[in-house]
């Protein structure tokens, strides 16, 4: 028949070795988006500093239109004055970073006079907005 000891044995579950392979998992799936990130920086150590401050930069936008026409912030202005518009946007030793948008039907040499003129600007970092296809 049955022996009584084997019938009153408590059933129990062990969890530790899933506990082991839960974290062995978890370990994979850091360790392999680690490697999904691209970085395309150069890897720099940089100074320490008790002082240091963040430093913020104002966008400013500077569209061309296919007519070839531009403006400031969507404000209409001639190629003469944009540079003294870029100006008053900025307060002295700020600096700033000028966004061209330049529709692709627009002529090369309009584009290079428009970057000639904010070249000018002391502080000003140029960038040329693309999008995706």
């Amino acid at each position: 028949m049955y022996d009584l000891d084997e019938v009153n044995e408590e059933f129990e579950i062990n969890i530790i070795p899933m506990i082991d392979v839960i974290f062995a998992i978890l370990t994979f799936f850091i360790i392999s988006s680690l490697f999904l990130s691209r970085t395309e920086v150069l890897p720099v150590n940089l100074p320490k500093a008790d002082q240091s401050e963040v430093q913020e930069r104002v966008r400013v936008t500077v569209s061309v239109a296919k007519s070839g026409d531009l403006s400031i912030n969507r404000r209409a202005i001639s190629l003469e004055n944009l540079e003294a518009g870029v100006r008053g946007l900025i307060e002295d030793g700020q600096q700033i970073v000028v966004v061209i948008n330049a529709d692709e039907a627009v002529d090369h040499g309009r584009v290079i006079a428009v970057m000639d003129k904010l070249r000018a600007i002391e502080g000003a970092a140029l960038g040329i907005a693309t999008e995706r296809p």
